[in-house]
């Protein structure tokens, strides 16, 4: 999704001196890149002591490298250096304390939000993988997922952030193009899961000039609708921290999405429910309002209700197709009018502090979805602008339109 109003904000780095200590288990050294200060065993375990804003980074470094992490913990404050073996029995293989480690799975430390690392003026050159289109027979214009190699860089990222596309060529004053924002439609491990991609869910923009009535296409969608995999893609970011998903994983998350909207909410989706992430098991519920204008408009369809049925207790899906679909008035069903129809029971579930409420797509669709849950929170007495002020100060109220 092509997201104008993101803007880009300093990371923060005040946890950045702690220490943890990583339990490893099956590592190698493989590539020069990934040398360390002492050899590594090929079999025990090994103690790897890193920096809290490193935690992620040193992840992906030892799944190259073959390694299994069994534990993390915090560091005793001991004097070691990135990549020492920790005090072991001498001439013994190293062996795990009489006092268990704490698993990974409950090592739940904030993880640090990634921003700007790279900038305008020194991109990343990504390279396509692959286009694939995701508008079936019938459908409404031109909406294709692209998926770039990352892998060769340090471009890492969170669900709910975007990334800056710069295209190639200038413009008609012969200078470059400025960058476009999109919101990524892959979590944090890429499509597959292997933390060297990253997708977008890209519209291309075709409109009717009014002064020539001839067919204008935007610039940055069409290139990157147009481009062949192996081909060369200025990146940016990432970007946003608006749209984060919480980690609590009891949360209860509204969604509610038009057209490439869906982005995050596809990364967020893949998250909870397809990939096998040993620190974070989603146990509680996703509901995903989706308008689209024709059933062959709705994007992952087919994934989406793969999910609805293996998960039918933990995900809800809610389409809104206005050129198919009437609602109460016998006009056109969009997505505010589900939101609407719906609003008694979205009002009980924003009231718990557990909820988080996401909208992202057309700006359009905002006045309706605040007249339904105004009237829902009327019945109550309850101001709903009010009551949405105090959520976005909660910071349970997430909007990212255009």
């Amino acid at each position: 999704m092509y997201s104008p109003s993101i803007s880009g904000v300093a990371a923060n780095s005040e946890s950045g001196s702690r220490i943890f200590i990583y339990e490893v288990e099956g590592m190698r050294q493989n590539e020069t890149t990934d040398q360390m200060s002492q050899p590594i065993r090929r079999s025990g375990s090994v103690f790897i002591t890193v920096p809290y804003d490193r935690m992620n980074q040193e992840m992906r470094r030892i799944a190259r490298m073959g390694g299994k992490i069994l534990s993390i913990r915090p560091s005793n404050g001991t004097a070691e250096t990135n990549g020492q073996v920790a005090p072991v029995s001498t001439g013994q293989q190293s062996q795990k304390s009489e006092a268990t480690p704490k698993p990974m799975t409950q090592a739940k430390e904030k993880v640090q939000v990634p921003v700007n690392l790279y900038k305008p003026a020194n991109p990343y050159i990504g390279k396509c993988i692959s286009t694939e289109e995701l508008v079936r027979e019938g459908g409404d214009g031109t909406v294709k997922h692209v998926k770039f190699d990352i892998s060769g860089g340090n471009l890492h990222y969170l669900e709910g952030q975007s990334i800056g596309i710069i295209p190639d060529g200038t413009d008609k004053n012969g200078k470059p193009h400025k960058i476009r924002l999109y919101s990524i439609a892959s979590t944090r491990h890429g499509d597959d899961v292997d933390d060297k991609t990253v997708s977008l869910c890209v519209r291309r923009l075709e409109y009717k000039s009014p002064e020539t009535g001839e067919t204008v296409y935007g610039v940055c969608s069409t290139f990157l609708t147009g481009l062949e995999p192996g081909a060369d893609v200025k990146i940016t970011g990432p970007v946003g921290k608006e749209m984060l998903l919480p980690e609590d994983e009891d949360a209860t998350i509204i969604m509610m999405a038009t057209g490439t909207g869906i982005a995050p909410f596809r990364a967020y989706l893949w998250r909870m429910f397809k990939e096998n992430n040993p620190g974070y098991k989603f146990k509680g519920l996703a509901w995903l309002f989706f308008g689209v204008a024709y059933t062959p408009n709705i994007l992952y369809k087919e994934e989406l209700e793969q999910l609805q049925r293996e998960f039918p207790d933990n995900f809800r899906l809610t389409y809104a197709i206005s050129r198919e679909q009437k609602n109460v008035d016998g006009g056109k069903m969009y997505i505010q009018n589900r939101i609407q129809e719906n609003a008694d029971e979205l009002w009980d579930l924003v009231q718990k502090p557990k909820t988080h409420t996401y909208i992202c797509g057309l700006k359009g669709m905002e006045g309706g979805i605040d007249e339904g849950m105004s009237a829902a929170a009327g019945k109550f007495g309850v101001n709903w602008a009010d009551y949405q002020k105090q959520l976005k100060k909660d910071h349970r109220w997430h909007v990212e339109t255009y």
